[in-house]
């Protein structure tokens, strides 16, 4: 957990506390004891996003769960978390995550199976690389731990892993990494991983995983080198933003592109 601004961890336990309340910036920064304005601030400095963006990503994070584990309708999970219309909540569920809520409930079965695919892949060590392309954007990733599983890693537009990545692959083990023909952009760096114990609500809802999240945004300019990259997987921290992509999804797009 970072040690600047600690108060504004309590502002984010507020938050997850009173999902289901109106949520006002306003009444978030009283309970900072600051102006709105410098409120912002040092929130978007600690989480990387403004205070509305991240409640709306908590909300969403919550409507993941009352998806898997209640029979609640995809309108009143809606309104749970404060969509009024069910199509607005659709739409940006879908954006976000990567699959429509209806899809997202009824994932599990393919989650699985995707699952023991990429284990067998693994024992193969089938690993995709393609020696014609330039490599513009390339590190390595390390994690707090060894572990036994891979390791899903991209290039996101903003600072939270929603919707697909710019960039992305899969890792069958800690180490190298690398992205081809990155255009010239401003990309957020973000890492999560799966163990093969996993069960697949461990990954459809990945409260718990491994995670990394850059400090700041990674610049590509044209024709000039990106700086490499060396990260770390760590555990979650109460400032993480949550992770909206649907993990699932990821691994069966690298599925799909190891049978192409």
């Amino acid at each position: 957990m970072s040690g600047n601004y600690p108060e504004i961890d309590e502002v984010i336990s507020f938050i997850h506390q009173n999902l289901y309340e109106p949520i006002s910036l306003s009444g978030l920064a009283r309970e900072a004891a600051y102006s709105p304005y410098h409120f912002t601030r040092i929130f978007k400095e600690r989480t990387g996003l403004t205070p509305q963006y991240y409640v709306a990503s908590v909300r969403l994070q919550k409507a993941k769960d009352l998806l898997i584990n209640t029979n609640l309708s995809v309108r009143d999970i809606g309104m749970e978390i404060g969509q009024q219309s069910l199509g607005t909540f659709t739409t940006r569920f879908t954006k976000r995550v990567g699959l429509s809520p209806s899809q997202f409930r009824h994932s599990r079965q393919q989650a699985g199976e995707d699952f023991f695919a990429l284990k067998q892949l693994n024992k193969s060590r089938l690993l995709l690389h393609d020696v014609q392309r330039k490599v513009e954007v390339k590190g390595i990733i390390r994690g707090e731990a060894p572990f036994d599983g891979f390791v899903l890693i991209g290039l996101f537009p903003k600072p939270i892993p929603e919707g697909m990545p710019l960039y992305g692959t899969l890792l069958f083990s800690l180490g190298n990494f690398s992205f081809s023909n990155v255009k010239p952009g401003t990309y957020y760096l973000m890492a999560t991983s799966v163990t093969w114990d996993m069960q697949p609500i461990d990954f459809l809802l990945p409260h718990r995983t491994l995670r990394y999240k850059a400090n700041g945004p990674l610049i590509v300019k044209p024709n000039l080198p990106v700086p490499f990259l060396d990260i770390t997987l760590r555990s979650p921290r109460l400032d993480d933003p949550p992770i909206l992509i649907s993990l699932p999804r990821l691994m069966n797009n690298f599925l799909q592109r190891t049978n192409q």
